[in-house]
């Protein structure tokens, strides 16, 4: 890790080109002037005078990104642990996951992310030693606890019926969820996420199903939203997606089985759907490995194909999408592979970076990131070549930049 310069003049950047995300367009000779954390000038070398009064980071060669975001991590779990024995990790073990992978994501050019459900608000203390200095990170939007109804997706089913034990996250009936989304907030949490279907990676629930009722998703939307918190929902089943949609839910994740009307009401209201389309690759590669039991295996079988469906015609329809790869489901620091499968079920090259950045701020409702622009805070950073022509160089990000601090170079 390198550290801030102290006491330094204001941080000139110099590179081949930017990706200018919102146009969708690679500018060349780029000349970024950053004065503390914030990005004061976008401009050519040459039309720069006083060269000399900057501190120069000399990028030639490369290509500069805004700093990209995904959406949806589990920073405390890893991909490679044995899948039954790490449900019994202690959350003091979780946390110092947690720390290692944050870093290991930033390293990886990611320098927001939202992690969506970690038990024992691991994440959330990570978050905290990161703003305060003590462990090097990613910005992180964390939501505590997943809500879950009882026996659903976010529920430990796994465990012994005698040991009466359930995770922390369930609530049954409206006011019981209103009441976790405050109790996730109390603790710390800035993001809010629901389990309103089955999932991949739980005992003995239906990927399709939907398990929140309308009024517990109405509930915990409108508890969220009235504390200002943006809100996703895990949703893989028709019914849950479109009950989350007409709740006013601000992302879909997953989505795996939609339907035409499903993506007609995304794009209508304007909910933000982040697929995570890269993932099942590596468990049906490695999942049995790594101890998962068959029935999780069957279910990603399930979901992969009609997942990647459903992300091609929502694409295709203009929803809205946000970069979100599910990561500690395959390997944390991997995530840059997402953007071309990405492409490769749809977008364009442009698409991609535009959901990792622009999208991914606009969902956060953060009008100072996801741009290399004036007024907008420095996250940057570099690739070998223009990821407009080739997505691919996104999965080696030799550069990092977060709020005016190189992290890697």
């Amino acid at each position: 890790m390198l550290s801030p310069l102290a006491n330094a003049s204001d941080t000139l950047i110099i590179a081949d080109a930017y990706v200018d995300v919102a146009k969708g367009k690679t500018i060349e000779d780029a000349a970024i002037v950053i004065s503390g954390n914030q990005i004061t000038q976008v401009t050519q070398y040459d039309k720069l005078s006083n060269h000399n009064l900057y501190n120069v980071i000399d990028l030639k060669g490369k290509t500069l990104v805004p700093g990209v975001m995904d959406m949806h991590v589990h920073l405390s779990s890893n991909a490679d642990d044995n899948f039954l024995a790490a449900k019994n990790q202690s959350i003091p073990r979780k946390t110092i996951k947690a720390v290692k992978n944050a870093r290991k994501s930033l390293m990886a050019g990611f320098t927001t992310v939202r992690d969506l459900g970690s038990s024992g608000y691991a994440v959330i203390a990570t978050r905290d030693g990161i703003n305060d200095g003590d462990i090097v990170g990613p910005r992180i939007w964390a939501v505590g606890h997943s809500i879950s109804v009882t026996g659903g997706h976010c529920d430990d089913n796994f465990s012994a019926p005698e040991k009466q034990i359930r995770a922390q996250g369930v609530a049954d009936g409206p006011w019981a969820v209103r009441a976790k989304v405050r109790e996730n907030i109390k603790y710390g949490a800035n993001a809010i996420k629901i389990c309103a279907t089955g999932g991949v990676f739980s005992k003995g629930t239906k990927v399709g199903i939907q398990q929140l009722s309308d009024e517990e998703i109405k509930a915990a939307v409108d508890e969220a939203h009235m504390q200002g918190m943006v809100i996703a929902a895990h949703a893989h089943g028709t019914g849950g997606i479109k009950a989350s949609i007409k709740a006013g839910i601000d992302s879909i994740e997953h989505c795996s089985f939609m339907d035409q009307e499903a993506i007609d009401m995304a794009v209508k209201a304007g909910t933000y759907l982040s697929c995570d389309i890269y993932n099942t690759e590596y468990t049906l590669a490695f999942g049995e490995a790594n101890g998962v039991p068959e029935e999780n295996i069957n279910k990603e079988k399930l979901v992969s194909k009609a997942q990647r469906d459903s992300f091609r015609r929502a694409v295709k329809a203009g929803a809205k999408m946000v970069f979100g790869s599910d990561a500690a489901i395959y390997p944390h620091g991997d995530n840059g592979k997402q953007f071309s499968r990405m492409v490769k079920f749809g977008m364009t090259p442009a698409q991609a970076l535009q959901a990792a950045t622009i999208n991914s701020a606009a969902l956060l409702k953060q009008d100072k990131l996801g741009q290399i622009k004036p007024g907008f805070l420095a996250d940057i950073i570099a690739v070998d070549s223009d990821p407009l022509k080739n997505i691919s160089v996104m999965e080696h990000v030799r550069f990092v930049m977060k709020d005016g601090v190189v992290y890697k170079q």
